[in-house]
Formats: structure tokens, sequence, C-alpha cells
């Protein structure tokens, strides 16, 4: 696809989310305002307020005009002596607080004397609270208020009315309800004012006031756990004085009926749906919550409309930013967490939210923006299709593919597109694999010169512990400098990479001779750099090999050759001051010092460069016939050669000859810096996996900063020192050889003036 198509395809894209967005935030606002989802919110807020339940207070007790009291006592209406002979009981315990949720509207004509008393009984409680019904509905309700002797009695009235939401569970009230210009506090209410607390809301027990029937203050009730949640007596109890003496001291305690058929019966959301509570007991809930300070009320349609919108948007940009698995994951998560909210918010904010519109909301966002996904990518698998045949990729005909389904468009598109990303793959992984198995160090690296790609070769170059990816390039190449300057090949700042030149040769850290080729190129628009590094260490070392064989042939080996033909110039000019015999000897002296340096030079070359030719033989025997072969110049030098160590066998797999070539070298060394008189030891230990044969002369020894250039060839560390001694530097370049072939190593430990010691390490036969 072209860069403009793929433009077009997202923009389209986006033009869809946009419009999948206001539609599902509209269709919540819709339904937050309208409330059309609230038989779901009641379960939803029943659910969280039955598992945050709460044990109610102690301080609450019901007495109650339950079954057995109407079986002893008979049919209800009692007379209302009973009633006041009840009230001077409770009296007697000295309660809080005493509410009896029984309507005394009439004058009891049978016994018009027990009025009398029971209003003289509500004097002596003088914190005794009656009920305040409404009669009718609307604004032209009537209030159903007590006898003006009994109104007069009380302390305080409150009225008793629940609002049974659509579902028919009472689950709120309002504060205050009654005639506009004096309407009265719920029971629950009024009863703390008959306490003596000063509540805003207490009336006392004036006569009902004029006007239209109004409400405030909606609550929403929170009920306590347990069945029954409240300490519940009964009636007949309490007259026949069975309850312990100070079972009502202290306590708000409601009088009302809960036998079957007697009273107000309400369904409550703590209630199985066949259950229904009394009204006496809806009182004692609003006074618990009163008294718990459990104020919940619902949440206004702003807060509201924000409770619902938010996780919806949430869920959108989720879908849209997280890609299908983690929106997926997203939605489902702000579904529960919008589900535990809008249960749990009531009893942990105080506030009570519909949650409904959000989870419908939250619920419909992912499957329909999965069916405009899938619309679409089916829109670009055919897009995909056509670029790729336009391209030359052309995959197999869509009537060669059978679908699962008949009409499966989508599947026949995907087949295409798979065949020919197939061949696109291979053709990928030839182009991957031929860089991975480049010779050379590659790298390729960004436009701010951070590592993207590295071959198999760049890794091994690196430190085993340096990972190249994401790494810059120029602090990975920092130990590459010019060998000049001894600046890195490479700027630190990528703003200069244009000015590195194509190619430019360096040392590393393990002064080997790299030459780094930078290659820019562009690609979608960005600089992409191609770095190759190419091992020239080999090269250089041919190089200074044969300027180092040049030098040797130009100078080392043509002074003893001048040197003849000089004396015999002298003989020819001055007979009389060279004898013959003189001259002869002369001649052999330096015929054999040149002879000597050739064969030197020529033994380098062959451990070098020729084929070695690997066998089992016995080390302890070659180094016993080398020491032998050596016994004679020691003696010349009156030096004693002693072996301390050697074992009876000792195994080895190499080149015979020049294992033993390169001891002889060793011991040759040692024996020349040795003076007379001392003694030069050699031994042969097994130090595993190595053989280990050791040189150890007590001549001048070597400083530590010249050790680095033993082995270097026709290198003479001791031509200012000793220069008597005869050599051209080629016998230990020579012995390092033959032991790095044999996959072994050399250490020398010496210091000025303590003699030296050579140990040459060899592999142990496996």
């Amino acid at each position: 696809m072209t860069p403009s198509a793929q433009a077009g395809y997202r923009r389209n894209l986006r033009r869809e989310w946009m419009a999948l967005a206001l539609l599902i935030l509209g269709l919540v606002a819709w339904l937050c305002a309208s409330g059309g989802l609230r038989r779901i919110d009641h379960l939803v807020q029943d659910t969280g307020m039955r598992l945050y339940a709460r044990p109610a207070s102690p301080d609450i007790v019901i007495i109650a005009i339950d079954n057995r009291s109407i079986d002893a006592i008979g049919r209800w209406p009692w007379r209302r002596a009973l009633h006041a002979q009840l009230v001077d009981q409770i009296s007697a315990q000295s309660p809080r607080a005493l509410g009896l949720d029984i309507l005394f509207g009439e004058e009891d004509a049978d016994y018009p004397g027990d009025d009398v008393l029971l209003a003289r009984a509500l004097e002596r409680n003088a914190h005794a609270v009656l009920p305040v019904a409404r009669r009718g509905d609307g604004i032209d309700s009537r209030a159903d208020v007590p006898l003006p002797l009994l109104r007069r009695a009380a302390a305080q009235l409150g009225h008793v009315q629940m609002q049974p939401d659509e579902d028919g569970v009472a689950r709120s009230l309002f504060e205050r309800e009654g005639p506009q210009t004096a309407p009265w506090p719920h029971f629950s209410t009024a009863m703390r004012c008959a306490q003596g607390l000063a509540l805003p809301q207490c009336r006392g027990n004036g006569a009902p006031a004029s006007g239209p029937w109004i409400h405030q203050d909606l609550q929403i009730l929170r009920f306590a756990k347990g069945e029954p949640a409240f300490t519940t007596y009964s009636y007949i109890d309490v007259l026949k004085e069975r309850l312990p003496a100070d079972a009502l001291q202290g306590k708000y305690v409601i009088v009302g009926a809960t036998a079957t058929g007697l009273g107000d019966m309400f369904a409550a959301p703590m209630m199985a749906q066949a259950e229904r509570i009394p009204g006496v007991e809806m009182i004692a809930h609003a006074l618990n919550a009163e008294l718990m300070q459990w104020q919940i009320r619902p949440a206004s349609n702003t807060w509201n409309m924000a409770f619902n919108l938010t996780p919806v948007a949430l869920a959108l940009l989720a879908i849209v930013l997280l890609g299908p698995l983690a929106g997926l994951i997203a939605s489902s998560a702000l579904f529960l967490a919008t589900l535990v909210a809008g249960a749990f918010a009531s009893a942990l904010v105080g506030w009570q939210f519909a949650a409904a519109p959000a989870l419908v909301g939250i619920a419909a966002v992912y499957p329909l923006w999965s069916w405009r996904r899938l619309s679409a990518a089916a829109h670009f698998l055919q897009l995909e299709m056509k670029a790729l045949q336009v391209a030359g990729l052309t995959p197999l005909p869509e009537e060669s593919v059978r679908p699962l389904l008949r009409g499966d468009l989508l599947e026949r598109r995907i087949h295409a597109v798979e065949d020919a990303t197939r061949r696109l793959r291979k053709l990928h992984h030839f182009v991957s694999d031929s860089l991975q198995h480049l010779p050379s160090p590659t790298f390729v690296c960004d436009a701010q010169g951070c590592v993207t790609l590295a071959n198999e070769a760049a890794l091994n170059y690196l430190p085993a512990t340096q990972s190249p990816q994401g790494q810059a390039i120029a602090r990975l190449l920092a130990q590459l400098v010019h060998p000049a300057t001894g600046k890195p090949l490479l700027p630190q700042d990528i703003s200069h990479m244009t000015e590195v030149p194509p190619q430019q040769e360096g040392r590393d850290a393990q002064g080997r001779h790299m030459l780094l080729l930078c290659k820019p190129f562009a690609l979608s628009g960005n600089t992409i750099w191609l770095i190759t590094l190419v091992d020239l260490t080999d090269m250089r070392r041919a190089q200074q090999q044969r300027d180092q064989a040049l030098h040797f042939i130009s100078h080392d080996i043509r002074a003893p050759a001048a040197s003849i033909l000089t004396l015999l110039e002298m003989r020819r000019e001055f007979p009389e001051q060279l004898s013959q015999q003189d001259l002869l000897t002369r001649i052999e002296r330096h015929a054999r010092a040149s002879l000597s340096m050739a064969q030197g030079f020529v033994q380098l070359a062959s451990a070098q460069a020729h084929e070695y030719h690997f066998a089992p033989f016995d080390l302890a025997d070659a180094l016993e016939e080398t020491v032998d072969d050596a016994w004679v110049g020691a003696t010349n030098q009156k030096v004693e050669l002693t072996i301390t160590s050697l074992p009876d066998k000792a195994l080895i797999d190499g080149d015979r000859a020049l294992i033993c070539r390169a001891i002889s070298n060793t011991l040759s060394n040692a024996i020349k810096f040795s003076p007379a008189g001392s003694t030069v030891l050699c031994a042969l230990t097994a130090e595993a996996p190595y053989w280990v044969i050791s040189v150890r002369d007590q001549g001048p020894g070597i400083a530590p900063e010249q050790q680095s250039h033993l082995f270097q060839p026709f290198k003479r560390l001791h031509e200012g020192s000793h220069p008597g001694i005869a050599g051209v530097g080629l016998g230990l370049a020579l012995v390092q050889t033959v032991v790095q072939r044999h996959d072994g190593e050399i250490q020398v430990h010496s210091s000025s003036g303590s003699g030296a010691e050579f140990r040459l390490l060899l592999p142990q036969e496996a």
C-alpha cells in the first residue's frame, strides 16, 4: 500500500472511531438523563448494600406488637390504658427516647378515660414521639395527626412515610415532609429531637400547619446487617415485666406492629423478594443510619453524568490506543471497576451513582469497534493484495482458496495476502541471513547513531557482555582510534557523522588494525548508516614482516659480506699487516655469523608459514635430548646446565622438531646471558592442562618495561647493556611462534639484576 493510501486508511479509521465514540457517549448520556435502566441500578446498589452491610447499633430496641402478644391480649385495637401501662413500664427504665408507631387519630369512644391515661403517661415520659401519616396523594395530601390531647402530651411528632422505587422496594425517605410552611421531620429524626438534641429539623408537638404537601431532602437508607437486625422484645413481655431491669436503659425504644396483617409492610433490599419488613423496623433502620452517620444521598445529575461518561470514554481510548487484547482487558477492567464503584460508592463516599448506563456503554464499545475493525481489515487486505500484485508478488488466485464458510470474503483475502507474505518473508530471511553471515563486523544504525542491527561477526568483535542493540555506535567503537592521533574514528556527536570519511584505518584496544567503512543511505525518508569493519591485521603484519626481512637482508646479511670484502682488500693492499691465517680466521667468523643469521631467518619463516606435522611424542625425552645438545655450548660459556625436575613420561601431540628448536633457542638465550660460573636450571612439570618447561638463568634480568618487546623479530634488547653478545633477535620470536601454533603460551618472570625465568606452556595430550 502506498503511503498516501495508508494515510487515507488511518484517517477513515479515525473518523469511524469518532463516530462510534459520539454514538456511544450520546447513548450513555441519554440513558443517564432518562433513567431507563433504574432496575439494573437497583440490582447493583442492593448487591453492594448487602455485601457492605454492618451490624446495627445496640442502642435501638423494638417493642413488637407481635402474634404472641395478639394471642395473649386479644384482637386489635387494644385499650389505650394498656399502652399507658406500657409507656410507664418503659419509662421506669429511663430510655433516651420512646417512639410509638401507632396512630391515635380518633378518640376512644368506648373508654374515653383511656386517652387521658395515655396522655399523662406520655407527659411523664417527656421523651415520647408520635407518628404523623399522610392521607391522599400529591400536593393535596393532608396529615393524619394524633388527637390534640395526645399530640400536646408528646415531646415530638415525626412522619413515617417511605418512598418505594419503581420496583416497589422501599430504599429511601424524605427527611422532612408535610405542609409547606411547617413540614415534620422523619420519625427517626424526631426521636433524636425528643432525646434533647437541638437539631434544625426539630418541630416539637405543634399543631399542623396549612399549605400544600411537600417533601424535602431525599435520603437513601443504608440497612443494617442481621435477621433480626435489632434487639426485639414482645409487647406482652414488657407488660408482664419479663425484661431485665436495664434492658431499656439509655436506649431508643420504638413500639410498633409486627404481627401478620397488622400495620404497614415494606419490601426492602436486604430481604428476599417474597419477604417484607414492618414499618417499625424501617424506622429503626432509619434511626440506626442517623446514629451511625450513614448519610447516603443520590448524586447530582452532573456528577452522575460524569461518573458514567468517564469510564466509557476511557474504554473508547483503550481500544484504539492499546490494541485488541490490551483493549479487551482494559474494557473488562473498566467494566468491573464501574460495577464495584456503583455497588460500593454509596457506602464509601455517601453518594449513590447510577452505574447501569456506563456498564451498557462499556459492554457495547468492544463489540462495535471490533466489527468496524474487522470490516476495515477486510478492506485493507484487499488493497494490500492489489499492491502486492502491482509489485510483482502475485498471490494465489482467490478462486483457488476454499474458505471454511461460503461467501467468506475476508478469509479468501487473508489466504491471498498470506501467500504473498510468505514470499516476502523468504526474501527477508535471505537478505537477513546474508547479512548475518558476512565475514566482517557490520552494524546498521539509525539517524541518531543507535545500533538497530548487528551481524554475528559484529557480536563476536564486541565484548561478550556488551549487547549492541540500542547502543550508540560511537560508544561501542570508542576504542577504535586513529593510530597517529589516538582520537576515536567516530565522533560522539551524531550530527558530525556526515564529516566522517567513507573509509579510514584505525587500531583497537587489542592492537588490531581495522578499516572502518561508513556508508549512509536513505530509507523511508530517514538516514540509515551502514558501518563495516575490515580486519587488516594480517595484511599489516605481513607488511611489517616484509619490511623486517628487507631490513635483515639489506643490513644484517649484508654486513658480514661487506666485512669479508674489506678484509680481502686489506690483504691485497697491505699483505704484511694481515697474515693469511688471521685472514682466514676472520673470514670464517663472518661467514659463520652470516650463515647463522640466514638459518635463523629461514627457521622463523618456516615456523610462521609452513604446515606443522603433529604426532604424539614424549616431551620429557625431547627436553633431555635438547639439554644434552646444549651442554657443549654451556661448557664453552663455563655455565652449568641442570635439569631439576623431569617426569618419567610427558606425552604431547605436536611437531617434535620445532618444539625441540624452541627449547634449544630458550636454552641458548639463557646460556648467552649467564655469567661464567653460574647455573641454568631446567624443569618439566605438569600444571593441568599444560606441561610447563621452565628455564631459569642467573643473568642480568629483563626490566618489566622491556618484556613486551622480547618476542618481536629483530628486536635486540641487549645492544646497549651487552653489546658483545651476538644475535639478531630471531630466537625468541621463533619460540613464541612455535608455542602459539601449539595452542600454548609463554610466561616471563624477571626483573633487572635478578635473572630471568621463561616458562613454555604446552597442552598435554588429550
